[in-house]
């Protein structure tokens, strides 16, 4: 098979949350154990970090992997979803996976895929494992792909855990209530290894905490360690000014990565490298942490959390799309300075809308539409939803002329936002 061909297997063959929804969801760890013996265990041959959490995960994965990339380790980066290219989701050292070793992989593994009946998700960490093994990656960021327990990247053993924060989101699968989904998280916690809270909460901390008891796992929760304020933006770049408690020093540190949420997701991620220096055979300077903070996206080539696209009028995308995510944007557009505001949003079938729309700002013009995936919620629908909370606008059902139709509308001093679900955003950049 060529390239093509390879991922038009791996798309129909294999189930695919991403195009199929929860009906891909395959829980448990047995299919991706016996596959990943079959090929000879290759997450057993590198240090790792996992990363689980409703929101920020994505952002923090990528701030330590550029952080030890700038430490001099070669450095694996498994995540997910892809926004353009299936290979986004597979890096070392910022780079892509070549397309011949996707396609070596598969046409060499084919049949015990098919045998095992694996989802598209395990045989894409699979892949990973086999890829960052062969070449010759020291650590690895490896970002869970829903919940934690069931997660197919959940046979690794890891040098230290994170769990960047917890909201409702996949209910149909994960549980109803945050103590539930808290466990399910909870779940990547193994004997004896540290787990990292980025952020707390008095809803969930004492689940997590009874799963650490019992592993004999301690537990630090980010927000005790560092502090951090926002201190700017400057050049595409934000400023935070950051506090560390165990020496109680002062900092200022750049990145690259843009969207006032950012200021959680650096604590989490400096709480991270500090405990990987100061508790595990990896050493990482202050340099090398001040340098991979300030070239993030630079560096591991990350895509679309609060992504400047235009200016006059000013254009960003961004992916959140659960209630907390959605949240997070709405505070940063009544934070950014504009005239009229132009919303274009997408979402998919199965997200609590009742629970999104009323966070959106209210004195937008919308623009609802829909992305090339059969998980959309039809634009049509979408705008009958949104009328229910008082969000009103137009409706063109098909993303690129959807945010045509905002650049037709908008003024220089205006902004257009482009987000509700990962596909609509990559199908604007």
């Amino acid at each position: 098979m060529n390239y093509t061909q390879t991922l038009e297997f791996l798309f129909s063959s294999l189930p695919a949350f991403e195009t199929k929804g929860a009906t891909a969801y395959k829980p448990g760890l047995e299919r991706i154990t016996a596959f990943c013996r079959h090929i000879g265990n290759p997450q057993r041959n590198f240090f790792t970090i996992h990363v689980a959490g409703t929101n920020g995960k994505g952002s923090v994965s990528h701030i330590i992997a550029s952080v030890l990339q700038q430490a001099g380790y070669r450095t694996g980066l498994f995540t997910s979803p892809h926004l353009q290219d299936f290979r986004e989701r597979i890096r070392v050292d910022g780079e892509m996976i070549p397309k011949q070793k996707v396609v070596n992989f598969v046409d060499k593994h084919h049949d015990k895929m098919l045998e095992l009946e694996l989802s598209f998700f395990e045989m894409t960490a699979a892949l990973a494992f086999d890829y960052f093994a062969q070449s010759d990656v020291e650590v690895a960021v490896i970002e869970t792909g829903l919940g934690g327990r069931l997660d197919a990247t959940n046979i690794i053993v890891p040098v230290v855990s994170v769990i960047t924060n917890i909201s409702l989101e996949h209910t149909a699968l994960l549980g109803d209530t945050l103590p539930k989904i808290a466990a399910e998280k909870a779940g990547i916690i193994k004997k004896s290894i540290p787990i990292i809270i980025g952020e707390g909460d008095v809803r969930y901390n004492g689940v997590i905490e009874q799963v650490a008891a019992a592993n004999k796992s301690k537990i630090i929760y980010a927000e005790n360690e560092f502090s951090c304020s926002n201190c700017g933006c400057a050049e595409g770049r934000q400023h935070f000014c950051m506090h560390r408690t165990r020496d109680n020093r002062d900092f200022e540190v750049e990145l690259d990565l843009t969207g006032s949420y950012q200021c959680r997701n650096i604590v989490t991620a400096a709480a991270t490298v500090d405990f990987l220096h100061e508790e595990t055979p990896l050493t990482i300077s202050r340099r090398a942490f001040l340098e991979g903070t300030r070239d993030t996206a630079a560096l591991t080539s990350f895509m679309g959390r609060w992504q400047k696209l235009g200016e006059q009028p000013l254009v960003v995308c961004d992916t959140g799309h659960n209630p907390q995510g959605i949240a997070y944007v709405a505070e940063q557009l009544k934070s950014t300075p504009h005239k009229r505001l132009y919303c274009v949003v997408g979402f998919v079938r199965d997200k609590d809308l009742a629970h999104i729309l009323p966070l959106l700002p209210h004195d937008a013009h919308y623009i609802f539409t829909q992305a090339q995936t059969q998980r959309a919620l039809p634009a049509a629908d979408l705008t009958a939803k949104a009328a229910i909370y008082g969000l009103t606008g137009e409706t063109v059902a098909d993303v690129p002329a959807a945010v045509a139709r905002a650049k037709e509308l908008a003024d220089d001093d205006d902004m257009i936002f482009i987000g509700g679900s990962t596909y609509v955003v990559a199908e604007a950049l």
